[in-house]
């Protein structure tokens, strides 16, 4: 498969007088992230988050501006993602490509929306599981991760993460774990059984 580009929009999301910047971006699905030149970041008024490390495919390690918000559009699709300052092109990372539900026609050499949803995106999102994890959602919306591991055949140590956003906290408490949440609390406990 040779080289895939598309054409898509920049845009900055805190300056609507800002006109979105058309650019043809260089797909590559071995990348995270987006990618853009400096001077696209200095023509969308794109400010300065931090500073984050990263590897080249040539295994160069740099600090590199992260900067956003910003918005990428394809055809019906757009994402807000924030993009490393990096290169001389731009660069469409996997993240983006997800994010807008957008696929690679290899034989075309072209990015298309995905024709099984060409409306709306469609994310694919399942319930990840491990041995020995649990993980509930409340009815009020609180996630609860419960992780068991043995450490003899008698004896386990459980670790519960009860996490909830609400201030009532005598309908908060957890029974299995005994915890009690305050207002946007996350608590770690752990008890021998």
């Amino acid at each position: 498969m040779g080289l895939v580009h598309a054409e898509i929009e920049l845009i900055n999301p805190r300056d609507a007088a800002l006109r979105p910047l058309a650019v043809r971006a260089l797909v590559d699905t071995g990348a995270i992230t987006l990618c853009i030149p400096e001077h696209v970041a200095l023509q969308l008024g794109l400010a300065e988050l931090e500073r984050r490390e990263v590897q080249t495919a040539d295994g160069r390690s740099m600090l590199v501006p992260y900067v956003g918000p910003i918005q990428v559009r394809f055809g019906n699709r757009n994402c807000f993602t924030g993009a490393l300052v990096l290169g001389d092109a731009v660069l469409l990372g996997a993240v983006p490509l997800e994010d807008m539900d957008l696929v690679i026609d290899p034989r075309g050499q072209e990015v298309t929306v995905n024709p099984a949803s060409p409306n709306i995106p469609s994310l694919l999102v399942k319930r990840a599981s491990r041995l020995g994890d649990d993980r509930r959602v409340g009815r009020d919306g609180s996630l609860s991760l419960s992780l068991s591991k043995s450490k003899s055949k008698s004896k386990s140590s459980a670790a519960s993460i009860e996490c909830c956003d609400d201030t009532d906290t005598d309908t908060n408490a957890d029974t299995d774990t005994g915890l009690d949440c305050d207002e946007t609390s996350a608590r770690l406990t752990q008890s021998k059984r």
